[in-house]
């Protein structure tokens, strides 16, 4: 949708007063005016990504304490009643 100038159409949401509470809380944090917050989780939201160098992680732990679980066999589970 092309507008004259650089007008940006606008968009009207009806929320409760908690909502808009942590909207505030949420925005001041990232020190974002609320509409700048919103149109950016909204674009997170629709533009859904890994975080940058996220494949660069895998390996990247280098701890004899970080291991994977063994794959539980269910050897030891109750016997199930027949029905």
């Amino acid at each position: 949708m092309k507008l004259k100038g650089d007008r940006m159409p606008q968009l009207s949401l009806y929320i409760d007063e908690k909502t808009l509470r942590d909207l505030e809380i949420a925005a001041a944090i990232e020190r974002l005016s609320i509409s700048k917050f919103v149109v950016k989780k909204i674009k997170e939201s629709i533009h859904r990504k890994w975080p940058d160098n996220y494949e660069e992680l895998f390996g990247s732990i280098d701890d004899k304490l970080f291991v994977a679980e063994s794959k539980n066999t269910f050897n030891n589970d109750s016997p199930r009643e027949k029905l």
